[in-house]
């Protein structure tokens, strides 16, 4: 019989099938044991290595005092929407390589852009490269 299990031949379909289910479930558990490991190694990298930000802006502030700022005169700079359009048109214009009688632009807004210098240009990149 121990030959049989070995090769496999000379099986029947109740011991086939026993030996199977036992190969998968061992195959299983070794899988979450080590899932459970890594999980607890994680665990513990966090608690050794993890130093909370929070804890040092508290303990620097008690230290020295934050400086008072002083509210800034409003500076409102009124812009010419006229201006500012004819300006998004001629760059628009200049990009695409075409005349300023084929556009009309019916809006715009600002957008905050807040990617760093190297995103932007990977970005420009590849939309170079599409187009």
């Amino acid at each position: 019989m121990s030959e049989g299990l070995l090769t496999g031949q000379n099986l029947s379909l109740s011991d086939a099938l026993s030996m199977g289910g036992e190969t998968t479930v061992i195959g299983l558990a070794i899988v979450f044991s080590v899932l459970v490991v890594l999980m607890i190694v994680l665990y513990l990298f966090k608690v050794i290595f993890y130093k909370d930000p929070n804890k040092k802006k508290t303990a620097d502030t008690k230290q020295e005092p934050a400086p008072t700022i002083e509210a800034a005169p409003a500076v409102t700079e009124e812009t010419d929407e006229e201006e500012l359009i004819a300006v998004l048109t001629a760059a628009v214009a200049a990009s695409l390589n075409t005349s300023t009688y084929n556009l009309r632009i019916k809006s715009y807004r600002r957008t905050d852009n807040k990617m760093p210098a190297w995103n932007r240009a990977g970005v420009t990149e590849t939309i170079n490269n599409r187009f």
